[in-house]
């Protein structure tokens, strides 16, 4: 109960300094936000991150499989081959970084 009237509370203060801050200061801070995504080194790293993230939850996905071996769930088995599929579809992802 307590991290509930935690979060509202902060839920109430972020809405009150929201409100007085008006909505230039929402267009600057979405201005300020569109340029940091836009800045090729940000797009670089964010780029070099997810390469990483796939080649390590590919070693990841091989380890664990070879240790679980037949003892997954035939479902779970089927939603994680259904994902690597799509997956290898290639183009952008969410963040418009490629899938190198």
């Amino acid at each position: 109960m307590r991290y509930r009237l935690t979060f509202i509370a902060g839920l109430a203060l972020g809405y009150v300094l929201g409100t007085r801050a008006g909505r230039e200061r929402y267009e600057q801070l979405k201005k300020s936000a569109r340029e940091f995504t836009q800045n090729p080194a940000v797009r670089n790293a964010a780029e070099s991150a997810a390469q990483t993230s796939r080649e390590v939850a590919g070693k990841a996905y091989h380890v664990v499989s070879d240790t679980i071996g037949d003892r997954m769930p035939e479902a779970v088995a089927d939603r994680v081959r259904s994902l690597r599929e799509r997956g290898q579809g290639g183009g952008e992802d969410d963040w418009g970084t490629t899938n190198t």
